[in-house]
């Protein structure tokens, strides 16, 4: 889990310094902003990008936090009270790549919500994520005519060949709700 969680915020990070980009690029663009799907008040694209960046910082301190109570050892609990074997356990844990032993065995034998937090962060990130994809689903609509996507995130439509499914950000869109 410490190696998927630091790939995560790697990964998060490198998603965030591609928004930013985007919104430098684009500093002086302005779009309408919308509430319930009408047009609100204008805003400046980059503020509306770096609403994104701000959500999967929230996210990204969430992995951070979760690696944190990741990162102890459970190893020499055994199946309950710990071991009558010599074991130099502080060792291990630096071996392995831990920073800490855990500090109970009948914890650290039971406990499971190290594996439930990230699934939490992962769920949130996913939802962030199906944002993003809705809004750009939107603004590639004829209605909005906001953004064009790139026919190589798209698919076709077998009746009607005129259409642009953008099927990747459906995708995106649809895995915040397994």
């Amino acid at each position: 889990m410490q190696d998927e969680i630091a790939q995560l915020i790697v990964v998060t990070a490198n998603l965030q310094e591609s928004i930013l980009g985007f919104a430098n690029k684009n500093k002086e663009v302005i779009i309408p902003g919308y509430t319930h799907l009408q047009a609100a008040q204008v805003v400046l694209l980059a503020h509306h990008m770096l609403a994104y960046i701000e959500m999967l910082e929230r996210d990204k301190t969430r992995l951070v936090d979760c690696a944190k109570r990741t990162d102890a050892m459970p190893l020499g609990s055994c199946a309950l009270s710990g071991t009558s074997l010599k074991t130099d356990r502080a060792y291990v844990a630096k071996l392995l790549g831990f920073s800490k032993v855990a500090a109970n065995s009948m914890d650290a034998v039971s406990d499971r919500d190290f594996i439930v937090e990230l699934i939490s962060v992962c769920a949130m990130i996913s939802t962030h994520l199906s944002r993003v994809a809705e809004d750009l689903i939107l603004w590639a609509t004829k209605e909005f005519d906001l953004v064009e996507i790139d026919s190589g995130f798209c698919t076709g439509s077998s009746i009607m060949p005129h259409k642009k499914n953008p099927d990747v950000l459906e995708l995106v869109r649809a895995a915040a709700l397994k």
